[in-house]
């Protein structure tokens, strides 16, 4: 499926949906458009009962997303009243992002920069392969990101890297950035694509409302208000009266995969 005039695709395999960034000639660099794509798409996933995860990744080898689109800021983000319209604009894909009930990992390689960033925060899980960079550029174009970014930044690296990611502008490779904390493993970039696969189909294999119940748990944890403590209660007795429940103990006892359902 195409979507943003082709910049924003979408597939949906085996439990799995891919969303790809399709702007290579600009390093997949986000245009409002492509925002809007992206809202699309999340919101076609999020009423498939079907996807079990979800992957976001950049079209080609160079880039996942080397940040916004700059040749739109003169129009569009030339100064405080316009950035404000230009984030109310993108607002809704950052919720979609930060809402999506079931796990998003984000397969990086090249450049994940400034606002690519921001997106690869969203997800659940990133993986990088070895030749990606990162980096938040701000500093050295005269602007500054939202406190939601920065307290994402902060929770994954602490304040001490953050600072540094943020008062420098410069990047770091691949294994800098798992060493940190920014990205949960790197691995060859001829390895990327599989390893993603494999993590996807471990996590689709599982008993979905577990990891609806353990997201929204982690959520909880990391961000106090974000959830209301109702909400993951209910995920956990869902959990617990559900034929997944009783399934996950019958193949245990039958020494055999699990068959889940979500229900």
């Amino acid at each position: 499926m195409q979507f943003a005039d082709g910049k924003m695709l979408a597939e949906v395999a085996d439990g799995i949906g891919t969303i790809t960034f399709n702007n290579p000639d600009k390093r997949n660099a986000m245009s409002l458009e492509m925002w809007r794509g992206l809202t699309e798409i999340l919101d076609r996933f999020a009423e498939d009962p079907s996807i079990r995860a979800v992957v976001l990744t950049g079209a080609g080898t160079k880039a996942f997303v080397s940040g916004a689109d700059i040749s739109q800021f003169g129009a569009q983000r030339n100064d405080a009243a316009a950035q404000r319209d230009y984030d109310t604009q993108t607002s809704a894909g950052r919720a979609r992002l930060a809402a999506f009930p079931r796990p998003i990992i984000a397969r990086i390689r090249g450049f994940c920069l400034g606002g690519g960033i921001g997106i690869a925060l969203q997800a659940d899980l990133r993986i990088a392969s070895e030749d990606a960079e990162f980096g938040i550029p701000a500093a050295r174009l005269g602007l500054a990101y939202g406190a939601g970014m920065v307290r994402q930044l902060v929770a994954l690296v602490g304040p001490a890297h953050a600072r540094m990611l943020l008062y420098t502008g410069t990047r770091i490779e691949a294994r800098e950035a798992e060493r940190i904390g920014l990205v949960n493993r790197t691995v060859r970039p001829e390895d990327l694509v599989e390893t993603v696969a494999e993590l996807a189909r471990d996590i689709a294999d599982n008993a979905p409302l577990s990891i609806r119940a353990a997201k929204l748990a982690v959520t909880a944890a990391e961000a106090p208000g974000s959830v209301a403590a109702a909400d993951v209660e209910a995920a956990i007795a869902a959990c617990f009266d559900s034929a997944d429940y009783r399934e996950g103990r019958a193949a245990f006892a039958e020494k055999r995969p699990p068959r889940f359902r979500g229900d």
